[in-house]
């Protein structure tokens, strides 16, 4: 009664994690490296200085190294092959991997927060010089790093995620500079915990928005601009289509969205086209209109769906 077909297909360029990203790898890496090494530096310089913008810099760091690694993650596992036991092999580990960097990432960006409202309370003896020594070592690194990137980041939506971190750890460091310079000609603290403040609220809302994300693919939700219901009209407006249901899709992991669907047809078409050109019909009109690389369909003649029903009671 039923047919069941996988495809996967790619349009409008490589896909994300696949050969267009994977070019950068290196680069990816290398970048990953420099941020990871910046953050400690800043750490220190931020102990050393008394500086919490340094810290606070050096938590922002943080978070594009998780971008940086997300990216890397999302190469690696989509190369990975299947298993019997595990059909969609490792993918799902990169999601669990965001979920728990989210959480410890909220924890860093709230103590940031917190501490620079406390240092309005009472402030530190920040060094301004030892700030821009360290704050340039952050600067010069980003600067590195988005060389690095540039022009990966107009092959490869992963690889511009990557470059859009760096990016905006880069604007954390001028205001770490900034904030610098300020304590150092006029002598107002207050520029540090105002700079931390600037950093941590450009932590928090990034992360929530990368947690959500993360939720909505473990919790299967449609994949991000895929609108079910243009998916239903689409598949419905085909010739000899009468409906559609048990109609899904969800995301695997970052670039693996998946849709399967029970399609029902007329007899007449089943006869008169048959399943193999029904299928490719499906097949080109999801691929022409929404980016779903591996589908699945079932083909039904008119009343097979109460008959499932039957069998389900």
């Amino acid at each position: 009664m039923g047919a069941g077909h996988d495809h996967g297909h790619t349009h409008g360029g490589p896909a994300p994690t696949g050969t267009a990203a994977a070019a950068y790898k290196g680069r990816l890496r290398v970048a990953l490296c420099i941020t990871l090494g910046v953050m400690v530096v800043e750490i220190v310089g931020g102990l050393l200085a008394d500086s919490l913008a340094l810290v606070a810099d050096a938590a922002h760091m943080a978070t594009d190294a998780l971008g940086l690694a997300m990216a890397l993650l999302a190469i690696h596992f989509a190369n990975r092959p299947a298993g019997h036991n595990r059909t969609f092999g490792y993918a799902r580990a990169e999601i669990l991997a965001a979920l728990a960097n989210c959480l410890l990432l909220l924890g860093v960006g709230g103590y940031v927060l917190y501490e620079a409202v406390q240092r309005f309370v009472e402030p530190a003896d920040t060094s301004g010089p030892t700030t821009i020594v360290f704050g340039l070592i952050g600067l010069v690194a980003n600067m590195v790093s988005l060389s690095l990137l540039i022009k990966g980041q107009q092959d490869s939506l992963n690889v511009r995620g990557a470059f859009l971190e760096v990016l905006a750890d880069a604007l954390g460091s001028v205001a770490v500079l900034i904030s610098a310079v300020i304590i150092m000609s006029t002598g107002w603290q207050a520029a540090d915990p105002i700079a931390s403040l600037v950093i941590g609220l450009m932590i928090v809302p990034r992360t929530v928005k990368l947690l959500r994300e993360t939720l909505n693919v473990l919790l299967e939700a449609a994949p991000k601009g895929v609108d079910m219901g243009e998916v239903r009209a689409h598949i419905v407006a085909l010739p000899g289509v009468e409906d559609v249901h048990d109609l899904h899709a969800w995301t695997i992991t970052s670039g693996m969205p998946v849709l399967s669907a029970h399609v029902v047809v007329s007899q007449e078409a089943l006869d008169s086209v048959g399943h193999e050109k029904l299928l490719h019909d499906l097949q080109g009109c999801l691929g022409d209109h929404f980016d779903v690389e591996h589908c699945t369909f079932q083909l039904e003649p008119s009343g097979h769906a109460a008959h499932e029903a039957g069998l389900c009671h």
